[in-house]
């Protein structure tokens, strides 16, 4: 029971940081039908960033400039090279994402160095919250999931029930009738871009000292991301919800399982080779979130809750 409590907690938690991350990645690519190669690079932006204004003030302020950093930072991009990319074609887009993905990883590396900063959690949560089971739980964890939580319910509401979330998916789908009603597309493409980079870098304030900030956290999120945007549904923020969850639950519980495939074989009473029987379940874990994408597009190519094929 102790091993299933904490597989559900750190899987609620990561799996809601992996939605923080991969839901600015779905807003651009509903809003733009841009598939950000560079996504997870802005989240690295924001770690980083967090980690710079920390040593000349502190974790709060970081958390609330930081993201907007990175942001303003998506802007410039979107409007001085996507933009102009964009007319050339969706391979254009992809390859240029992909290029600045690189560039931004080799900026980082000029400017903090090639090995992991010291980017710690902050001193006024970095105390156990509670015991559980004889174990003590950090309160940073549970920051996280507050903070993530609160990222949903704002999202939502800025979508669904402001003017500016109505004009957002006006222009999804009409972006020529927006134009006649005096609204300049071109500026709201440049914000939701912004606005997605924003949240990866949100996502990089609160998890680069929940895990670890170096040069090849963005190589390491990144791949993930994805899986989460093309399981939940190209450009579905419930699909990219549901998957993260799925996905966050399905890892941490992986990683809790104390079991090799020949207890499982054992069980169901099959053989199997010394070899394939003494991997364990946990050693499995990295690849299961990639098992699940092959399987997902095997039996729905469009994903939980998409309505467009990969």
């Amino acid at each position: 029971m102790e091993t299933v409590v904490f597989a559900v907690l750190n899987g609620v938690i990561y799996g809601l940081l992996l939605f923080m991350l991969s839901s600015g990645l779905t807003l651009i690519f509903s809003m733009m039908g841009v598939l950000n190669f560079a996504h997870a690079s802005f989240y690295m932006l924001g770690a980083y960033f967090a980690y710079t204004l920390m040593e000349g003030s502190n974790f709060w302020i970081a958390l609330f400039i930081a993201p907007v950093l990175v942001g303003l930072a998506g802007m410039v991009v979107e409007r001085y090279g996507l933009r102009k990319v964009h007319a050339r074609g969706h391979v254009a887009e992809l390859l240029f994402t992909f290029g600045l993905a690189y560039l931004i990883d080799e900026v980082v590396k000029i400017f903090w160095g090639r090995t992991a900063v010291n980017y710690k959690v902050p001193e006024l949560l970095d105390f156990p919250l509670f015991t559980l089971y004889g174990a003590q739980y950090p309160a940073y964890r549970i920051f996280i999931l507050l903070v993530a939580i609160l990222m949903l319910v704002a999202l939502w509401y800025l979508l669904r029930r402001t003017r500016a979330g109505l004009i957002i998916q006006a222009a999804l789908t009409h972006p020529h009738m927006v134009g006649h009603l005096g609204h300049n597309v071109p500026m709201i493409f440049m914000m939701v871009f912004g606005a997605g980079c924003a949240l990866a870098g949100l996502a990089g304030v609160i998890g680069g000292n929940y895990f670890i900030t170096d040069p090849a956290m963005a190589v390491q999120m990144g791949p993930i991301v994805f899986v989460v945007v093309v399981v939940g549904g190209l450009g579905s923020l419930e699909g990219a919800f549901i998957a993260a969850m799925i996905i966050g639950l399905l890892q941490t519980s992986a990683v809790s399982i104390n079991a090799s495939l020949a207890d499982i074989f054992g069980f169901l009473g099959l053989a199997g080779t010394s070899e394939v029987g003494g991997i364990t379940i946990a050693s499995m874990a990295p690849m299961l979130p990639f098992l699940l994408l092959v399987v997902v597009l095997m039996v729905r190519p469009t994903g939980l809750m998409g309505d467009r094929e990969v």
